[in-house]
Formats: structure tokens, C-alpha cells, sequence
């Protein structure tokens, strides 16, 4: 699907993981990052942008953008994004880097699209409870635009429900699995992920 664009986020404190970079987490012989960006890849995403730190390695083809000032908040790093986004591209697929399956929640968001009512600017996936995840979900990019362009002071320190407030989001309730996320150790080690310094340690 060529009118597909992506923004995977990644810049936040991780403070339960003592602060190392999730993005370099590594699941299954790649980073976090690199799935993220294989699943947005495999969707058509002709377009990634990655809010956060440039980091190495890093994935080839990708934008890096940064919320100002850092570390305040993910409707920041969204405004930042869209502020750089393609105007021209019907949908933006936006993911949190930490995500431990993110292929699967691709598939999940992708699968109904065209049966989407034409009022409906997006879909996000929803925990067991139907929670939002919003920063799972594929979103109308102009819809998307209008939600972050009414934020105040570009959303700094701002919940990512205020992008989402004047907008018709469908929440699609899916498998705890699918929406599964790396937050703490406990998270890292039932996902039999291997955090960067560790990975570092085992090597010497």
C-alpha cells in the first residue's frame, strides 16, 4: 500500500528498564527497533520517521526527528512527526517501539482497512479491557495533522488522548500478546529479550 506512511516512536525515559535505550532492546536475533520498522516496511510504508535519539546501528531509509525538548511526552514526539509527515500520504501507521509483536499488530490494524466507514479517522488496537493504545493504531493522515496541530505548546507534557478528542478512532480490542509491551525487567525477561548492556556483557 503505497499511501502508507509510518512514525515509530521511540523516545521516552524508560525509567522501569533504569534508563537503557528499549530501541536496542534486542527479541529474536533483531532490535525493537528493526522489527518496528520490518513490520511498517512489510505494510508498504513508503515513508518511516523515528522520534527520538539517532541511534547505531540504525535501519536504513529511515527520518529522524525529535520532540523539543526531549523526553516531553508522545503527543510532543507526534507533533514533532507530523510536522515533517507527508501530507500526501492517505494513512500514517503509528507504533511504539517497545512493542514486543509488532508484526502482528501491523497485520491486526491493516487487515480492515478498506471496510472502514468513510467518518472513521482511525483505528487503534485495544488491550483486553479495550483500553486505547493509541500509539498502536493507523490513523488518516490528515486526521491525525488536525489532531496534533491542536494542541497546545506542540503538546509538550501532554496526554496523546488530547490528539485523539475531536477524532472518530475505533478501538479494536486484540490478544494481550499482540499489544504486549517491553515497560520493566519483568516485561524484558518474559519476552526473552536481552537489554544492550547485558548483550554487551555476555559478548566480552
Amino acid at each position: 500500500m503505497s499511501d502508507l506512511q509510518a512514525i515509530i516512536l521511540t523516545g521516552g525515559r524508560a525509567a522501569r528498564l533504569d534508563g537503557i535505550p528499549k530501541a536496542l532492546v534486542r527479541l529474536e536475533g533483531a532490535t525493537l527497533l528493526e522489527r518496528a520498522v520490518h513490520a511498517a516496511r512489510a505494510a508498504g510504508a513508503a515513508d518511516i520517521i523515528i522520534v527520538g535519539p539517532a541511534m547505531d546501528p540504525a535501519p536504513d531509509r529511515v527520518r529522524w526527528v525529535r520532540e523539543a525538548p526531549a523526553f516531553s511526552g508522545p503527543a510532543a514526539a507526534l507533533h514533532a512527526a507530523m510536522s515533517t509527515a507527508a501530507e500526501d500520504a492517505a494513512w500514517t501507521l503509528v507504533l511504539a517501539v517497545d512493542l514486543i509483536r509488532p508484526a502482528e499488530a501491523v497485520a491486526r490494524l491493516m487487515a480492515d482497512r478498506e471496510l472502514w466507514p468513510a467518518d472513521t479517522d482511525g483505528v487503534c488496537l485495544g488491550d483486553a479491557s479495550s483500553r486505547p493504545q493509541w500509539l498502536t493504531g493507523l490513523y488518516r493522515t490528515a486526521a491525525l495533522a488536525r489532531g496534533a496541530a491542536s494542541l497546545d505548546d506542540e503538546g509538550r507534557d501532554q496526554p496523546v488522548r488530547q490528539i485523539m478528542a475531536e477524532l472518530a478512532i475505533a478501538v479494536v480490542r486484540a490478544p494481550d500478546d499482540v499489544v504486549a509491551d517491553i515497560d520493566t525487567w519483568q516485561d524484558l525477561q518474559d519476552a526473552g529479550a536481552v537489554a544492550p548492556r547485558a548483550e554487551k556483557e555476555d559478548d566480552r
